[in-house]
């Protein structure tokens, strides 16, 4: 049998970072090995979202997964911008914001090769977006080489997040901008606030929008229960759905208690 839940959600949040980082990485192949759905293109929690985001008929299933993307992004201008997106999943965040909001490139880079690949074969008709494998932590690419940067509920799996803001901040042009957004508990989040100043990032905006996640996760439980029911091996489905937030599982309780808080922030590198 797979990690219990509750062991699961400990292994995760207090071993080392390295053999964190090395099970999130197995975790993730694992799923893009035996989840291979075309329709499965979000792995995100979601966001609910008063404004009125338009999508088009084939988007509108994932609006909660898109409007977790647009919050994150929407403070921004990407049209005729060299884009990058850290941490890319299936790939349906990449896609949407590529056919959305028109920048010149989007190159989306993701450390499990699996993701990868399905990604690079659902999305071959879109000339302006690339996915690519690569690390967060050493990112295999040219200095000041986007004008925007952003990762989405990724950055909890790294085990070095100075190095990752680093290689961020790195390939950034100055007057770049970066999109943060992810969970963390308060300890961790007013260490990474610091680490952000540290790295040369000006913070331009902070937002606490948990309730907005959890009232998402709330929303998509049923259907993520039979997705993980459907596609998962029953030796793995409670790690999937503690990996998931579905609700009863101990990060879904943690963001609702407020243990864990889901964030976001827009940051800038200095001209």
């Amino acid at each position: 049998m797979g990690l219990p839940a509750r062991a699961f959600y400990m292994v995760m949040r207090l071993a080392p970072s390295g053999i964190r980082m090395r099970m999130w990485r197995g975790l993730y192949q694992r799923m893009a090995r035996s989840q291979t759905d075309p329709n499965f293109r979000f792995m995100n929690y979601g966001f609910t979202d008063d404004s009125e985001l338009k999508l088009s008929e084939g988007d509108e299933p994932d609006r909660l997964f898109i409007q977790l993307y647009n919050m994150n992004i929407r403070d921004v201008e990407m049209e005729g911008k060299e884009v990058l997106e850290i941490g890319s999943g299936r790939g349906g965040g990449a896609s949407w914001i590529a056919r959305k909001y028109k920048p010149k490139s989007l190159l989306a880079v993701d450390y499990s090769a699996e993701a990868v690949a399905l990604s690079q074969g659902w999305f071959t008709d879109q000339d302006n977006l690339e996915f690519k494998e690569g690390n967060a932590q050493d990112l295999p690419l040219p200095d000041e080489s986007f004008d925007i940067a952003y990762n989405v509920e990724s950055s909890h799996c790294y085990a070095n997040i100075p190095d990752f803001l680093s290689e961020v901040f790195r390939v950034l042009r100055p007057g770049g901008k970066f999109c943060w957004t992810d969970m963390r508990d308060s300890r961790t989040m007013e260490k990474m606030h610091d680490q952000f100043l540290t790295t040369g990032f000006s913070i331009e905006s902070r937002t606490d929008v948990t309730k907005n996640v959890v009232d998402a996760l709330d929303l998509i439980d049923e259907g993520r229960r039979e997705m993980i029911r459907q596609s998962s091996p029953a030796s793995l489905r409670k790690s999937f759905e503690t990996f998931g937030g579905v609700p009863g599982t101990p990060v879904y309780e943690a963001l609702k208690s407020g243990k864990i808080q889901y964030f976001r922030y827009l940051l800038s590198k200095p001209r």
